[in-house]
């Protein structure tokens, strides 16, 4: 009996330090993946704030138009809130059931709120280099090329940003999940 408990707490014993090694991946990602964010937001705002053209056709700025000025917002909210979250994150604290909870939806309001930012300037940019013949909306980039290609600079590394919140959504909600025990199943399936 004495050697079975033994095999057990071995068992026991290693299945904690396997965990405990998924954990510091798992933290050493998460961090990662909070601080690249800092850096793409960072730079696609800075590409979007000294994006202007002035030509015989008259001038743009990312001020005249709507979409552009939201998507300096989003990136400028984001890259703050990455910033705050790697410190967090970073801190060497158990992880509790409110603090995962917070993660968890500061990491889902953040990745709509630039996804949308990218998509809403990923359509103007559309309109700006395609045009709209129904409206007779002719191309603006064809005038404003550099614009158009700052833009699209900016918006596409805005798209990279994304994909980092969404791999940060993704394990904000295994950590906080992972917490709870899976549902128990019905005792007569037929009955429900």
């Amino acid at each position: 009996m004495k050697k079975g408990s033994g095999v057990e707490a071995t068992r026991s014993s290693m299945q904690l330090t396997v965990s405990e090694g998924n954990t510091s991946i798992l933290c050493t990602v998460e961090t990662f993946m909070r601080l690249l964010p800092i850096g793409l937001c960072v730079t696609a705002l800075v590409i979007m704030l000294k994006n202007s053209e002035e030509n015989e056709y008259g001038s743009v700025a990312y001020t005249d138009i709507g979409a552009f000025r939201y998507l300096v917002h989003a990136n400028g909210i984001c890259a703050g809130y990455s910033l705050i979250s790697a410190v967090i994150v970073a801190l060497a604290r158990p992880s509790t059931t409110p603090r995962a909870w917070t993660f968890f939806v500061l990491d889902q309001v953040l990745t709509y709120l630039i996804l949308a930012a990218g998509a809403v300037s990923a359509e103007v940019l559309y309109l700006a280099e395609k045009g709209d013949t129904s409206t007779a909306w002719s191309s603006a980039c064809g005038s404003f090329g550099q614009f158009c290609h700052k833009v699209t600079a900016s918006t596409t590394i805005t798209f990279f940003a994304v994909v980092c919140y969404m791999v940060l959504s993704l394990i904000s909600s295994y950590k906080l999940f992972s917490k709870y025990d899976a549902p128990a199943p019905l005792s007569n399936p037929t009955k429900a």
